[in-house]
């Protein structure tokens, strides 16, 4: 392997390529460049209490994909502390799996709270 020194002049190469793929790689280069400066208008709905309610369901989606992994991972805890014999283990599994279902039925139980 060849060290560069610090006042050592580079040359640097291009690389072969070809007519077809020259022309290929422009065009798609074109394609990207019109994709990030155009510009899409948004309209706003007409009634923001919906625009709220969308969200609100967006973020509680998320939440119960959040609580869905919450409670797989506790099951695989609990499964492996049952394996190995491992109380403590087992009770961090346990408390997982409990976290994991409050925070998938959140919106529920919210629900059930308020009215």
């Amino acid at each position: 392997m060849k060290q560069i020194k610090k006042n050592e002049k580079r040359d640097t190469t291009k690389l072969p390529m070809s007519r077809k793929t020259r022309k290929a790689f422009v065009v798609y280069a074109a394609i990207v460049l019109c994709m990030c400066i155009s510009t899409i208008t948004a309209f706003a709905a007409d009634d923001p209490i919906a625009v709220v309610n969308n969200l609100s369901t967006f973020i509680f989606g998320l939440i119960r994909a959040i609580g869905m992994i919450m409670l797989g991972f506790g099951i695989v805890q609990v499964g492996l502390s049952l394996k190995s014999h491992d109380p403590s283990q087992r009770a961090n599994g346990f408390l997982t799996l409990a976290g994991g279902v409050v925070i998938t039925f959140a919106k529920e139980i919210l629900n059930l709270i308020a009215k």
